[in-house]
């Protein structure tokens, strides 16, 4: 009977076995309440049923990995723990599993023998005084040990009804982004400035006195320079300033709208069979 670890059975049990993952909930003792480990794994059958959970002993044996038949334990959905029934004494003489050993019979009639507590009742043999069950490896079945491996033996059984919620939440995420830089345009501008040039006008003119003698002394021959004027004109002086043409102001503003989205949830309701006429006492129903 092959043993498979429930994630190399069904790669996607979190969505097929509803409720709190049993991987990495601690263990404790039903017995007093003390923590003795966690839970490592999950063996299952080839049909996929429930047969083992791999205990991490760290807190009583460490570094002790033990298996720990799946009718030994009961699951506590409020504390979100494991309650086994199992002794210290129990967990020192279980042998120790280590990652791929082989799980045949023989290791698995080690780990029954140290947690039954008693004899079937259909399959016995007597021995003197003392009556012993009788176990082959060719015929043997898990119902033979229905005490180790069946839940619905427990009378006390708890279990959670889930439902789903939509939830709504808001992850901002960038849509985009504007960027604003500058370049330069080159244009060809033109000015027209007025100059004023000076210029001097030489006339030669006939007096009105011409002809007339003038007194001695007034004639004054002589040779060189008799008169001196300066020319004066104006010449362009064109530059290129840079002036203030206008303001470019850059901010962000927030909008709101409002996104509705509809999914198909789903909800656990509690069906209950009966069969004769029991009393059913529902307290906290709601």
């Amino acid at each position: 009977m092959p043993l498979h670890k429930i994630s190399d059975f069904d790669a996607e049990y979190h969505t097929t076995v509803q409720g709190e993952d049993i991987k990495g909930m601690n263990v404790h003792s039903q017995g007093n309440g003390e923590k003795i480990g966690s839970v490592s794994d999950i063996l299952v059958d080839e049909q996929g049923k429930f047969r083992y959970l791999i205990v991490d002993l760290g807190l009583w044996i460490f570094g002790k990995k033990v298996l720990l038949p799946i009718g030994r334990t009961r699951t506590d959905s409020g504390a979100n723990q494991i309650l086994v029934n199992m002794t210290k004494e129990q967990a020192e003489n279980l042998p120790e599993y280590k990652e791929g050993m082989p799980l045949d019979y023989d290791y698995e009639e080690q780990v029954r023998g140290v947690h039954r507590t008693r004899p079937l009742d259909a399959a016995s043999t007597a021995v003197g005084n003392v009556t012993s069950p009788t176990y082959n490896r060719d015929t043997y079945n898990y119902e033979q040990d229905r005490d180790l491996y069946d839940v619905s033996d427990h009378e006390d059984q708890t279990f959670k009804l889930y439902e789903e919620r939509l939830v709504a939440n808001k992850q901002r995420q960038k849509t985009g982004e504007v960027k604003i830089g500058k370049h330069v345009e080159t244009d060809t501008a033109r000015v027209a400035v007025p100059l004023e040039k000076e210029r001097v006008i030489i006339e030669r003119v006939t007096p009105t006195d011409a002809g007339q003698a003038v007194a001695p002394g007034v004639a004054n021959f002589r040779e060189g320079e008799v008169a001196r004027l300066e020319i004066h004109e104006e010449v362009p002086d064109i530059r290129k300033e840079a002036f203030v043409r206008e303001e470019v102001r850059v901010t962000k503003v927030t909008e709101q709208e409002t996104v509705e989205a509809q999914e198909t949830i789903r909800r656990e309701e509690l069906d209950v069979n009966t069969d004769g006429r029991p009393v059913i006492d529902k307290p906290n129903s709601i």
